[in-house]
């Protein structure tokens, strides 16, 4: 039995509650979830300092996980923090981002993102350089609300998302849209028949890939950074460092 650590850096539980919720209907069968809320930080990830808090907060939640897990999704599209989760991992951990952009390169020649909150729009473009495939990216397109607008109120995005999604297609070139946000996640199958082109849920590729990952049960010893003292940090967190 395989079971899975979902993070999610903000501290909004009604976002966690949606994001295991939708996880649970993605999840292969015998796949054991888990999910927890960050301890501090914005309600929302819309903005570079809240990025920046969110990291911490990641980190700050996977130290202080002392339960059993096979690996580790960071439920928040961005990916706040994931190289550090890596680092003081033991388990294989998957970003939301990170595993959309990795399987709509499967998928197509060229992907779209849509999202919510329109300072995300640069953010999602560095992050995508950051990986090395801007070549592969055809755009990023946002809508006004953010993802916690659309997760409190799905149903009034829904044609915007729709009409940001088909444009991808249609006017940028896209074989491939992603849907980003923990606050969409679920929503690319209510959008689908609307889209003319492929559209992938970042929960969805998150999951399946932290899952595949877990099932090879990858050998090997991660080289520890050098100890380094702190302060002000939580006890486990702390001794994460030293």
């Amino acid at each position: 039995m395989t079971t899975l650590l979902l993070i999610n850096p903000n501290t909004t539980a009604s976002i966690t509650d949606l994001v295991l919720k939708t996880a649970r209907r993605f999840a292969a069968k015998g796949t054991t979830l888990r999910a927890v809320t960050g301890a501090f930080g914005p309600r929302y990830i819309a903005s570079r300092i809240g990025y920046a808090i969110a990291g911490h907060a990641a980190v700050d939640a996977l130290a202080n996980d002392t339960a059993r897990k096979d690996a580790v999704v960071l439920a928040c599209f961005g990916d706040p923090g994931l190289a550090a989760l890596k680092e003081m991992s033991k388990v294989p951990v998957v970003g939301m981002a990170e595993a959309a952009i990795l399987q709509a390169c499967a998928v197509g020649k060229r992907f779209s993102i849509v999202t919510g909150g329109e300072r995300w729009k640069p953010m999602l473009e560095e992050f995508v350089a950051a990986q090395g495939m801007s070549a592969r990216l055809a755009s990023v397109r946002t809508v006004a609300p953010t993802g916690a607008d659309i997760a409190r109120n799905p149903k009034a995005a829904m044609a915007l998302l729709a009409k940001g999604c088909t444009a991808c297609g249609r006017e940028d070139g896209a074989d491939v849209v992603i849907l980003g946000g923990a606050g969409l996640a679920g929503l690319a199958a209510k959008l689908k028949s609307s889209v003319e082109v492929p559209l992938l849920d970042g929960l969805a590729c998150a999951v399946a890939m932290a899952e595949g990952l877990a099932t090879q049960r990858l050998a090997g010893v991660r080289r520890k950074p050098a100890p380094v003292d702190s302060v002000g940090l939580s006890k486990a967190l702390a001794k994460a460092l030293s």
